[in-house]
């Protein structure tokens, strides 16, 4: 891949990072190790709460964590690939060794296979 094409990329990669980054930051932080913790809203009311209070929180906890997951997952994907450009490997499928294709990887930047090997 010549260099104006792997900039390309980059900058999409880039690009994709902060505004994953920014997301993550609106409703989780991470840890000491690097791990994103979903954190709840502030509630604006003292105490405890009822029980519907609670359901309503967890609830909240368990939609963010969900979230939380797919958007961290998609996050390391752009961290990875970042890393095999900067290896001097970005657009080599890692299954099959061959060029991924350039739209495949218009697509989804952080493609890690060719279109043959997507799902196998």
């Amino acid at each position: 891949m010549n260099k104006t094409k792997l900039n390309h990329f980059k900058e999409k990669l880039l690009a994709e990072q902060t505004s994953l980054w920014d997301e993550l930051s609106s409703f989780a932080k991470q840890d000491e190790r690097g791990n994103w913790i979903a954190i709840p809203a502030p509630h604006t009311e003292g105490g405890v709460g009822d029980d519907a209070d609670q359901a309503g929180f967890t609830e909240e906890i368990e939609s963010k964590n969900a979230l939380l997951g797919s958007l961290e997952e998609k996050y390391n994907q752009i961290q990875a690939a970042l890393a095999r450009i900067e290896a001097g490997t970005y657009g080599i499928c890692l299954k099959s060794g061959k060029p991924i294709e350039e739209d495949r990887l218009e697509a989804n930047p952080s493609a890690e296979t060719c279109k043959e090997m997507m799902n196998g």
